[in-house]
């Protein structure tokens, strides 16, 4: 059985090796200034990774995320973690 710490996904091998240049970027609702998007990337590992950019010309800032790490933020918004007071 694995304790936790084996299960947390580490992605630092593989970041690089995204082929983002071929990803299917999607819009998430919002203005149109503060723009995100994402897509959802298939690895040779066979994982498949998050991505998250800002939507605007010329951003090369992606934020890549593991599944779990993926799993972990939603849990959190849908518990209210982010919401302002």
């Amino acid at each position: 059985m694995k304790n936790a710490s084996s299960v947390v996904d580490d992605k630092s091998g593989v970041r690089d090796e995204l082929d983002l240049s071929s990803a299917r970027w999607r819009r998430l609702p919002g203005d149109a200034g503060d723009a995100v998007e994402y897509a959802f990337i298939p690895h040779t590992d066979g994982v498949t990774y998050m991505a998250l950019r800002q939507a605007f010309e010329g951003n090369d800032t992606v934020l890549v995320f593991t599944p779990s790490e993926w799993d972990a933020f939603l849990l959190g918004v849908r518990d209210g973690e982010f919401d302002r007071p």
